[in-house]
């Protein structure tokens, strides 16, 4: 008997917390997975996971992130055969400290990320940028934060790239570097005792390419520790070559794990 759908979301394992001797939680970890799984008439593999790890300091708040992403599909070739592909791998990390500063709710901040992305746009891309953070709403239930300042990126053209540049020369493989203007906006609702409402959308301005991505998600509680995900992110990127589309987006369901 065929299996026509199988889904599969496992929750993954966090950290050890610590705790600071004000009882201040001085480690917050979430870690999240899921997988879906579906065989049949359609043959397809999804794997997401991710973890982010929040250290908090008498004069720093720091953010740490990890992600990724790999799927494979089952798809006809030129002789008409079925075989198994990758279609889609991506992995991100990052890094952000946050110094408070005196006035209420304000810091300085500097941030690093690096994005490996196969079927993307670029085929890498490095981010450094620093700059000044407030926390504009402040509720029991609700807050927003809002992030601007000037970086640096270093990326990189697929091999298969058909851009080219002012001189006709291909662009492929090719690495460029460009200050760029970043900007971040943080919502978080919380909606119930049981359910959260999060929306993350963050600006890389550049002359060469401006990338835009977004991710809104909603997450209901399980138990003390588990929740369910639900999420949907689009990354916009303002050029790109003929053969790739400016906007991507992905939908996922995962569970997360914290303490």
């Amino acid at each position: 008997m065929k299996l026509k759908a199988l889904s599969i979301l496992v929750a993954a394992s966090a950290a050890t917390s610590a705790f600071a001797a004000d009882e201040t939680k001085t480690w917050d970890v979430t870690s999240e997975l899921g997988a879906i799984v579906t065989s049949g008439n359609t043959e397809t593999t999804t794997l997401k996971g991710g973890v982010k790890v929040l250290h908090n300091l008498e004069n720093w708040n720091n953010e740490y992130k990890l992600d990724g992403l790999y799927k494979e599909d089952e798809i006809e070739n030129d002789q008409g055969v079925k075989e198994t592909q990758r279609t889609n791998e991506k992995y991100s990390i990052s890094a952000q400290g946050n110094y408070k500063l005196n006035e209420k709710h304000s810091h300085l901040f500097i941030y690093g990320s690096h994005v490996s992305d196969y079927f993307g746009a670029y085929r890498n891309e490095s981010v450094i940028s620093a700059g000044y953070g407030l926390r504009v709403i402040d509720r029991s239930d609700m807050w927003l934060n809002a992030e601007i300042g000037p970086g640096y990126k270093y990326f990189q053209y697929p091999d298969d790239s058909t851009e080219v540049d002012e001189n006709g020369n291909s662009l492929a493989g090719e690495r460029e570097g460009e200050v760029i203007a970043l900007g971040k906006v943080d919502y978080n609702w919380q909606i119930s005792d049981s359910a959260r409402f999060t929306q993350l959308v963050s600006v890389e301005y550049g002359d060469t390419n401006t990338k835009t991505r977004s991710e809104s998600a909603i997450l209901a509680k399980i138990n003390g520790s588990l929740q369910m995900k639900v999420a949907y992110n689009i990354t916009h990127n303002s050029d790109v070559a003929d053969d790739k589309e400016n906007t991507d987006t992905e939908t996922s369901l995962t569970l997360v794990y914290s303490f």
